[in-house]
């Protein structure tokens, strides 16, 4: 060990009456609001009218928010027993990224369905959207250290000291959060660089779903540096990632196989 980055910030950045806020959930919503507003850049390249973009939106935060607590109430149930009212103090910090992804995509649906939009071509928008706002969400948990992770093997770890972290003081470890912020970052800038070419190649659906399970696949790897509890010999993290590509190679091959299939043959030319 050359260097420990610690880190000395009190999570909690004020409180008004029983309302905290927190770097968490300030970073949370700045993250929703950078999705939301990278969906409506690529929206209008997409032919959907940006300005339904934030009422999609709408329809993805409260239903994201919803699947992203009761998957983490579900996962750490433990915190919750005897205080059930904090089930809805979401300012507090305490949310799922994989309950939010699949909340999200399940809004998003519903959104879809009553407005009679093409959902695989929203679809598309949520992978480099979603990478955004993860990468923005994760530096409040840098901050926080609600994340724990192992003890780190590189040159470099990361050190909570301050007396209100949610860290665990006294031990340098990864901080894995951070190489998921920069994994995150670099997953949105390729998707929106390439965003274009995708869709003019590939079927409607098929440009969101890969950037999904790149994330996926990233998020499987990197979850090896937490200390969450194990199911089956994997995270809940893992098995999420494992879910979502999948699912999303099951609907691609579908999807690329349908146009290809309904796709005319050349018509011979006769010859003079």
């Amino acid at each position: 060990m050359f260097a420990a980055i610690v880190v000395d910030l009190d999570p909690n950045l004020f409180q008004v009456g029983p309302f905290l806020v927190t770097w968490h959930g300030v970073f949370s919503v700045l993250g929703i609001l950078a999705a939301a507003r990278l969906g409506q850049y690529l929206a209008r390249q997409d032919d959907i009218a940006p300005e339904r973009i934030y009422d999609m939106a709408v329809w993805m935060v409260v239903v994201g928010l919803i699947g992203a607590r009761l998957l983490y109430v579900w996962e750490n149930y433990a915190q919750f027993q005897g205080h059930l009212q904090k089930i809805v103090l979401l300012n507090e910090g305490g949310i799922s990224q994989w309950g939010g992804i699949f909340g999200a995509l399940l809004g998003g649906y519903i959104w879809c369905r009553r407005n009679d939009i093409n959902y695989r071509r929203v679809l598309d928008l949520a992978g480099p959207a979603n990478a955004l706002g993860f990468a923005i969400g994760r530096i409040g948990d840098i901050i926080n250290g609600e994340h724990h992770a192992i003890a780190t093997n590189l040159p470099f770890g990361v050190e909570y000291v301050n007396a209100k972290t949610l860290g665990e003081p006294g031990k340098v470890v990864h901080s894995e959060v951070a190489y998921e912020l920069i994994f995150n970052l670099l997953v949105a800038i390729l998707a929106v660089v390439t965003y274009r070419l995708f869709k003019r190649r590939l079927p409607d659906g098929v440009t969101g779903l890969i950037w999904l399970s790149v994330y996926a696949t990233g998020r499987f790897f990197l979850s090896f540096l937490r200390t969450d509890s194990l199911f089956l010999g994997l995270r809940q993290a893992q098995w999420a990632s494992i879910a979502m590509v999948l699912v999303s190679g099951i609907a691609i091959a579908f999807w690329v196989n349908r146009r290809d299939s309904g796709a005319k043959p050349p018509v011979p030319t006769v010859a003079e």
